[in-house]
């Protein structure tokens, strides 16, 4: 099967304005993105679908393949359907223009699931959660899987709620690497891998109302009776939304390297 890396940059970030330029150690974010993206064994092509000329422009400055949208897309899921629709692929996975802590085997699990489970049409990673400020963070989009790994439902609330006063004792107090935790809750990482034609319904359906509460689009999935398989990975991320996070990032980045040279 076909494999391909769309990557959708907006300049008009709502929090951190033409973020997918912003620099990082000497090279623009979306950049530290693409050469993670392009690491991955098991996809045959890595595109940037890009809104404005400027990311185009930066995008081949470093070699990339990028493709001008609609700057009116709501999400990046319009963005990349628009893409999908002429590209000759199988397979699409969605990596997210501020995640430049990716990993590449975080984009070969999401291809290759599909080799092993033919009738699948969507699947998303999540993450062990091991401390409790995230359980309790809405920015930290918490998720329920099933017997088999398809998810119930993602939520910015703290789910699955434990009514017990004595296990809601237990996980309080066993701190950032209890087990109380970390065999309850799972975060999600916002990846996606589509086949092309699950990406192009999905684009197409209305959108939803636990969708518009939560602000979350994969919910969006779930309420029109479509699964999505959940697959753990051990890496974490950090998106980009501050300045703050900038700097994060660079740490994070300073310090692999100076792990490598050692």
């Amino acid at each position: 099967m076909k494999t391909v890396v769309i990557i959708p940059a907006r300049w008009r970030s709502t929090r951190l304005k033409g973020k997918v330029l912003v620099d990082i150690n000497g090279k623009p974010m979306i950049q530290h993105v693409w050469e993670k993206a392009k690491e991955a064994r098991s996809i045959d092509d890595v595109i940037v679908a890009v809104d404005k000329e400027r990311v185009k422009k930066a995008v081949e400055s470093f070699g990339g393949k990028a493709i001008l949208t609609s700057p009116d897309h709501a999400s990046g899921t319009d963005r990349l359907a628009e893409v999908a629709r002429s590209v000759d692929a199988d397979i699409f996975i969605n990596v997210q223009a501020d995640e430049p802590l990716i990993h590449p085997s975080m984009i070969d699990s999401l291809a290759q699931v599909f080799q092993y489970e033919k009738d699948l049409q969507m699947a998303t990673l999540i993450k062990r959660v091991h401390n409790k400020n995230e359980v309790d963070d809405p920015n930290v989009v918490k998720v329920v899987v099933d017997r088999k790994g398809f998810a119930l439902y993602f939520s910015r609330s703290p789910i699955p709620y434990v009514r017990d006063e004595g296990k809601e004792q237990e996980i309080t107090s066993e701190g950032e690497d209890g087990q109380g935790i970390s065999n309850r809750y799972f975060k999600h990482i916002g990846m996606y891998s589509y086949t092309k034609d699950f990406l192009l319904t999905y684009a197409d359906l209305p959108k939803s109302t636990l969708e518009d509460d939560e602000k979350l689009e994969q919910l969006r999935v779930l309420e029109h009776g479509y699964k999505i398989k959940t697959l753990e990975t051990r890496y974490n991320t950090i998106g980009v939304d501050t300045l703050e996070d900038v700097d994060k990032v660079k740490k994070i980045l300073l310090d692999r390297l100076d792990r490598r040279k050692r």
